[in-house]
């Protein structure tokens, strides 16, 4: 028959040997991998004994099996061929459902599966020494480099308390920030290698909850204010007075997400949203919402975020700084803690980044229910909150519009405070929120803007007071074709 026919095409082109024998161990069939691997010249001689001689005995007759009779696991055996050579194969053994005196082998060589295990196996061990001196190196390296930025920061802060001289206090300042910087560097890097290595570990602890949120928002409040925006955070009611988790690094998880939110938002506001969405007996899940009005991300450029030394672009690395292992590291610290981070972001309306963990809570606190909120609708609503109402913010951004304007010498006056005292790191920022604001101004605003800055970052009060003179005029010929006042 047809079909009959298929069937012994099929079987005689498997990637694997086939042998059909009889209970006498005889063999019936061999199909053509079995004929070309085993080598026998008169299979009507050949029995199962001779392939698998360790495995099969002929005793007075009858068939002796020393493997068990189809099993689904595969057994180790070794095939021998013609001349008595022979390899490992991987087999397995039925017995014929309509016959019973009749058996299958089916079994592939083993040889090179066995010899692409002892590769892995000794790559992975390759491997594993490799991150193993790569961790040690990097521990001496950033513990070596430490010590040098520590004191030069210690020196500095001593002449800082003796100086009296402003211009020199000014770059002792930068010196200060500069060792700050670097030491931020040394841990983010040092942090990376741990959590790469598989050596870090968290450090759980039982902590009053909103007393680190207060924390956080202090240690960013003045900075975020200092620039001109609004800064919220709004804990939920239900999110619990004591927790306990590894508060070091919800910190630095909080504080790497605002800090980004901080450096590419220059108009606008930044929230913090906690709201608590689930909990089951002793351990509650914390749903976290850092909100911006900043330049947004490209959803092309969104997946590189949270690689390693990955940025969106070269240019906003050399723009804003950094070395991309942040929300690297935030990622592997928010799996560690049995949650996930996201980001949902458009350029130029900001950027929502989310996270959630879960953290035990005292006994005491705890409940024997499972509470599960919807929190998609809460969220969208924290995300429209988040915009400015009455498309305000895209008339803020759009240059020549009378919230433009405003901003603009909302924020010239404040540029001009900051060089009164001499602050030049204010300035500088003021000054990349001015020149953002006239992204879509006309030519002779874009060069004025440009002489301004060259000014400030140079530190120069004299052709810093002349370029911003410039671009009053500037901007004052702007208020006088569009009719303003």
């Amino acid at each position: 028959m047809e079909q009959d026919r298929y069937f012994q095409f099929s079987l005689d082109n498997a990637l694997e040997m086939i042998l059909i024998f009889n209970k006498e161990g005889r063999i019936l069939y061999a199909n053509k991998k079995a004929r070309t691997l085993l080598e026998y010249d008169n299979w009507s001689r050949c029995t199962i004994m001779d392939v698998f001689p360790a495995n099969f005995q002929d005793e007075e007759g009858d068939l002796t099996l020393d493997i068990p009779l189809g099993s689904a696991e595969e057994q180790d055996m070794d095939a021998y061929r013609r001349n008595r050579t022979c390899f490992p194969v991987r087999c397995k053994v039925f017995q014929d459902a309509d016959d019973p005196s009749v058996y299958h082998c089916m079994a592939y060589d083993a040889a090179e599966r066995n010899y692409l295990i002892n590769q892995n196996a000794q790559a992975g061990q390759e491997m594993e020494a490799a991150l193993k001196v790569k961790s040690e190196f990097v521990a001496n390296v950033t513990h070596e480099l430490r010590t040098p930025v520590n004191g030069i920061l210690g020196n500095t802060q001593a002449l800082m308390e003796i100086e009296n001289d402003q211009k020199k206090l000014n770059f002792l300042s930068l010196v200060e920030r500069g060792c700050a910087d670097m030491n931020a560097i040394i841990n983010s890097i040092l942090d990376f290698s741990k959590l790469e290595a598989g050596k870090f570990t968290l450090e759980p602890r039982e902590f009053n909850f909103r007393s680190m949120v207060d924390y956080v928002k202090a240690n960013h409040s003045k900075k975020i204010t200092e620039k001109g925006l609004a800064f919220f955070v709004t804990i939920s009611p239900e999110v619990p007075e004591i927790v306990i988790g590894d508060e070091l690094r919800i910190v630095q998880i909080l504080n790497n997400l605002l800090s980004n939110a901080y450096k590419f938002t220059s108009i606008g506001k930044i929230s913090l949203e906690i709201v608590k969405t689930a909990q089951m007996k002793n351990k509650v899940e914390l749903f976290f919402l850092v909100l911006d009005t900043g330049i947004g991300i490209d959803k092309a450029d969104q997946d590189k975020l949270f690689k390693s030394f990955s940025q969106v672009s070269a240019s906003t690395s050399r723009k804003y700084g950094g070395t991309g292992l942040g929300l690297n590291i935030c990622k592997q610290l928010v799996e560690l803690m049995g949650g996930g981070i996201r980001l949902e972001s458009e350029v130029g309306k900001g950027s929502m980044f989310s996270f959630h963990i879960w953290l035990d809570v005292p006994q005491k606190e705890g409940v024997d229910t499972v509470e599960k909120r919807d929190i998609r609708t809460e969220l969208r609503k924290l995300q429209m909150q988040s915009m400015p109402e009455d498309g305000s913010m895209q008339n803020i951004k759009k240059f020549g519009e009378p919230e433009n304007l405003a901003e603009i010498q909302k924020k010239l006056s404040k540029l001009k405070l900051s060089v009164e005292m001499e602050n030049w790191e204010k300035a500088e920022m003021f000054c990349e929120t001015i020149r953002q604001l006239t992204e879509d101004a006309p030519r002779e605003v874009k060069s004025a803007m440009l002489r301004l800055k060259m000014a400030v970052q140079k530190a120069d009060y004299d052709k810093t007071a002349a370029a911003n003179e410039l671009l009053e005029e500037a901007l004052k010929g702007v208020t006088a074709d569009t009719g303003g006042g």
